[in-house]
């Protein structure tokens, strides 16, 4: 990148952002912190008001703004692609807002660009048969943004694996990450007085309050770093028939599942589990075909099941014959 395309992406960066640190800057264009101080002066000498606080970084005067940006070719593209991803893998609502956010990026694409992208929406698609919001018109994670960015409590009617029906739950969202076809929210919980994993789907219902948070939260990133301590998650892992492991295609996201990996007529299935008693019973609908590589709890789990299920086929039936 010529110095010009630099400092040109450096004001738009500074125009994107409240506050931006010149090390930020230094690790995304590759320069030393000295050429990025020079980069500044440029602009300033130009007459774009840039305010610099030392030790917090550097920010734009309000109201200033720079005609609409010409965007290139790869650029434009991208925004196709996107735009069909955010289709298959968001809520109705934050869909409906892309959508609209897209009209307006396209309006300033030059008429070549514009033919480009016309073509492209009709060869790009993204198919998913694991749809993490079932309900058209769910606007979970439209609402659990919100709540991020107005640091306001966020009231939820939520079914939780294995519960008898949906809960009630106060929230206070942290952030929102996207793994294995599911969205998931980390937030502090009222109820339980800690920090939960919540699957965005499982949301019946959200609606943000008025009520401030009450805490203080990390960023994201560094919950995600040890979410394996964080939520007592176990390691699983199952062996079966690559003619068996066709049935559980789709019901093995519904229990963790997190990758497999194919040896001759056999594979061997890893799945990442908080709830071991929840995945016995799941596992003993397709025992008869698979084999438990680990953990050892799991095994001895069904075993407890197998003799409660022996002891309960030994019990004598007591409903009462009706004679014919």
């Amino acid at each position: 990148m010529n110095r010009f395309d630099r400092i040109t992406a450096i004001l738009i960066q500074l125009q994107s952002r409240k506050i931006v640190k010149a090390q930020d800057l230094a690790e995304r264009f590759e320069i030393s912190l000295r050429t990025v101080y020079r980069d500044i002066s440029s602009l300033a000498e130009a007459g774009v008001p840039i305010i610099g606080e030392a030790g917090v970084g550097y920010s734009i005067m309000d109201g200033y703004r720079l005609p609409p940006v010409m965007f290139t070719k790869e650029e434009a593209r991208t925004f196709i692609t996107a735009e069909k991803l955010m289709e298959k893998f968001t809520d109705f609502s934050t869909q409906s807002q892309y959508q609209s956010a897209m009209y307006k990026v396209k309006a300033v694409l030059r008429s070549s660009e514009k033919s480009m992208v016309e073509n492209l929406e009709n060869h790009i698609a993204v198919r998913n048969s694991n749809n993490p919001f079932p309900t058209p018109n769910s606007n979970a994670l439209d609402i659990l943004l919100k709540s991020i960015s107005e640091r306001k409590i966020v009231r939820i009617n939520y079914v939780a694996i294995a519960s008898d029906g949906p809960v009630d739950r106060l929230i206070e969202p942290v952030g929102i990450f996207h793994e294995n076809n599911y969205w998931y929210t980390i937030a502090f919980c009222y109820l339980r007085r800690a920090y939960r994993n919540f699957r965005c789907d499982r949301m019946l219902k959200a609606e943000v309050t008025e009520n401030p948070f009450q805490h203080q939260h990390a960023p994201l990133k560094d919950f995600l770093a040890d979410s394996w301590e964080r939520q007592n998650l176990r390691l699983v892992r199952i062996r079966m028939k690559k003619t068996a492991a066709r049935y559980v295609s789709n019901q093995k996201y519904y229990y963790g599942f997190v990758s497999e990996t194919v040896e001759g007529d056999e594979v061997e299935m890893s799945f990442l589990t908080g709830h071991i008693e929840w995945f016995a019973r799941w596992y003993m609908m397709i025992a008869p075909n698979a084999t438990i590589c680990e953990p050892q709890v799991l095994k001895d789990t069904i075993k407890m099941l197998i003799r409660q299920i022996a002891e309960n086929l030994e019990k004598p039936d007591t409903v009462p014959q009706v004679a014919i």
